[in-house]
């Protein structure tokens, strides 16, 4: 079996690299230990009609890039995701430096080489400073060393769920407004003795969120909230499926965004020969 190829894309490219079959799986970054859950991504999940089914905790890992030959003291104004800026804020402060949010940190090492800019660096992997041709000033610059990412594992179909082997499965419904409605959809799982590891709400939208069903049609919904939620069990478990059955009862929208094997590895991932997998 030959080795997965790994490549750094935009998040804006995770449609176009995983629906048009450019690669087999996207790993998205969903939540920090720091600087907790990437919002933005979770609208990502509903999006599109793509499947979670797998997930990894990695350590972060910081550098500061810049162009071949400048200094450290030249650089003068920092680009990368806003998380990965707020992860580094004492060492980016002790710098001196302007920072600006980027959508993600790979773009910003990517503008930096595409414009030739040599007084602005990026906070990003040194995986991508050997993409993009740029040098690494200074590694591990995250203020906090015990710093974890949780990544997400997309692909186009979802896995087979199985019960020999602990399993997450993730979710996100809404409710009608009323007391207690909350309270009641939790119980569902409560009740089965199922374990909640993420409870993550989104609030309403100004503007109509475009979501894709179950029947994989677009449509465009008011919401006064999302709930996201994870929870230890498989939906072969006959207790996740009475669960969702009865959260179905009072919920006004549910999608099962997957239901995969807990703390998957890249080392593990079981990947079939030539495919490949876009880290976001």
């Amino acid at each position: 079996m030959r080795s997965s190829k790994v490549t750094l894309v935009s998040v804006r490219l995770v449609k176009q690299a995983v629906e048009l079959w450019l690669v087999d799986r996207a790993v998205l970054p969903i939540e920090n230990s720091l600087g907790g859950s990437i919002h933005r991504n979770y609208d990502l999940l509903l999006r599109h009609r793509l499947h979670i089914v797998g997930e990894v905790q990695l350590p972060v890992n910081h550098c500061l890039l810049a162009l071949p030959g400048v200094k450290k003291e030249e650089v003068k104004r920092v680009l990368s995701h806003q998380q990965a800026l707020a992860q580094c804020e004492g060492s980016l402060t002790k710098l001196g430096v302007v920072r600006e949010a980027v959508d993600d940190t790979a773009a910003a090492a990517q503008f930096i080489a595409q414009n030739n800019l040599r007084q602005t660096g990026a906070v990003a992997s040194a995986k991508a400073a050997k993409i993009y041709g740029l040098q690494v000033l200074a590694e591990g610059i995250q203020d906090d060393v015990d710093n974890v990412t949780r990544f997400l594992m997309l692909a186009r179909e979802p896995i087979i769920p199985r019960a020999d082997r602990p399993f997450k499965t993730s979710i996100v419904f809404t409710l009608e407004e009323g007391p207690g409605v909350l309270f009641k959809a939790l119980a569902v799982f409560s009740l089965r003795n199922i374990n909640l590891t993420k409870i993550e709400s989104r609030p309403q939208r100004k503007k109509p969120l475009r979501v894709v069903d179950g029947s994989n049609f677009g449509v465009a919904k008011y919401f006064d909230y999302l709930f996201y939620i994870d929870f230890e069990a498989s939906m072969a478990d006959p207790r996740a499926q009475n669960a969702l059955g009865h959260l179905q009862e009072f919920a006004t929208f549910l999608r099962v965004l997957g239901s995969y094997p807990m703390d998957v590895s890249l080392a593990r991932i079981n990947t079939s020969a030539g495919s490949k997998t876009s880290i976001i």
